[in-house]
């Protein structure tokens, strides 16, 4: 059996700097707690991995019962919204922001474009993590759309109006909602047009420069199995992207879901995963595949 490991698999630049910060916080920090505001990323594989070294997960709710002096909290990747660095300055916390530079400067151009009085529309999910930063640096004061649907229920036409997107959202839905809600300008302004509506494309080009490479990845292989978390933004669309390029693509978060054994029949194994997905755990998949069919061959 040939098992291959997509090669474009694994941590986006952004997780692998959190990671590292957390893991640099975690030696240097030796007689301190560290905490981590909300799943450090969106795998539990790796989360586990960083408890076991110490790092506990809290709650923005739990500042208030943490031990300051002898704590630390940090920032996962996602980011927070101004009022919880206000919170933590308000009880004494100390922060180490690992916010992925990514998002940062995501938040920044929302910022920039609220200060000067923009509607600002995000493709993305409401209630996702990145997200709530992202409304909380305008004071919720924006449009969160999925759909065209949306952005004509709410988007107000007689504003400027910037357009972003989540950093994790897939290219080709936002660059059709794009056309359209500039057609939706374009029938009121005209030559104008630029002056009133502005596309941010502010997806993580990480994610959107796999999509060929997953695509020809999948292609390749009689079985795919993807790899990531359930709660994984990007995961979910680049298992889409996997599963419509072949068929035969499964969706795992823990490898005990396989059922090992009904591999047996194909010849070639494809493994790869989200950009929150550890490089260590798709090898251990490997490995255990390896042992299992290829043992003495």
């Amino acid at each position: 059996m040939i098992i291959n490991i997509d090669s474009s698999a694994g941590f986006c630049w952004g997780v692998v700097q959190t990671i590292d910060k957390v893991e640099r916080i975690l030696g240097e920090c030796s007689s301190k707690q560290v905490y981590v505001l909300g799943q450090i990323i969106h795998n539990p594989k790796e989360s586990e991995r960083l408890a076991e070294k110490g790092l506990q997960t809290i709650t923005r709710e739990d500042f208030d019962k943490i031990d300051q002096k002898n704590s630390v909290v940090v920032i996962r990747a996602h980011g927070e919204p101004p009022t919880t660095y206000e919170k933590a300055r308000e009880s004494n916390i100390q922060l180490i922001d690992a916010t992925c530079p990514l998002v940062k400067a995501l938040q920044m151009t929302v910022k920039k474009f609220y200060d000067e009085g923009w509607q600002i529309v995000i493709f993305g999910k409401h209630d996702h993590a990145e997200v709530i930063g992202l409304r909380g640096v305008c004071n919720d004061e924006c449009l969160v759309v999925k759909s065209i649907e949306d952005v004509k229920q709410k988007i107000d036409i007689n504003r400027k109006t910037v357009l972003i997107s989540q950093t994790t959202m897939d290219k080709p839905t936002f660059c059709k909602l794009s056309d359209e809600v500039r057609n939706l300008f374009k029938e009121k302004y005209a030559e104008k047009l630029d002056e009133y509506f502005i596309t941010k494309n502010t997806i993580c080009k990480f994610v959107s420069r796999r999509e060929q490479k997953l695509i020809d990845f999948a292609k390749q292989h009689e079985l795919v199995i993807f790899v990531a978390g359930r709660n994984s933004s990007n995961g979910k669309i680049l298992y889409e992207i996997a599963n419509k390029a072949n068929p035969n693509t499964i969706f795992i978060e823990d490898i005990e879901e396989l059922k090992i054994e009904e591999l047996s029949k194909y010849s070639s194994i494809g493994i790869t995963g989200a950009t929150s997905t550890p490089q260590w755990y798709m090898e251990k998949l490997k490995d255990i595949l390896e042992n299992k069919f290829n043992k003495g061959s």
